[in-house]
């Protein structure tokens, strides 16, 4: 059996338009299912969480938008305190990565910057159609 299925011991997976609305309704529920399994509103791990779904969710709605999808949010609660978020998109030919702005005047390209501070990991992995990019933190 393979130890990450067997580690699983919660899982949530929800389709959002991909919009600025959706992305904000991907947060809201995704620390409503947070709450549900444990890890209240407002503390350390839940607040983490919080900014790490509106960044992935932003950038799938800003960079990996594809007109008429959707794209989807996945929160997989495993066993040992750890929590892994995904937000998959349709661009699979456009894969993030940090960059630190040129001068101090830009406003975007910070937030992956955040989600590598606030998760123990983060990566990108391909799917049949486009990608996920995905974040571990610790809900202890």
């Amino acid at each position: 059996m393979n130890a990450e299925i067997a580690s699983v011991a919660a899982e949530f997976v929800q389709r959002f338009s991909s919009t600025r609305r959706g992305a904000r309704l991907a947060r809201m529920l995704a620390l409503h299912q947070l709450d549900a399994w444990g890890v209240p509103f407002g503390t350390t791990p839940s607040d983490a969480a919080a900014q790490i779904v509106a960044e992935l969710a932003a950038n799938a709605v800003t960079h990996g938008h594809v007109p008429g999808r959707d794209f989807e949010l996945r929160l997989v609660l495993l066993r040992g305190g750890r929590v892994r978020i995904e937000v998959a998109d349709t661009r699979g030919e456009r894969r993030p990565r940090p960059r630190v702005p040129q001068d101090g005047v830009e406003v975007d390209g910070r937030g992956l910057l955040l989600v590598e501070a606030l998760a123990e990991a983060w990566g990108v992995t391909e799917r049949n159609v486009g990608k996920v990019v995905w974040a571990d933190i610790s809900v202890r």
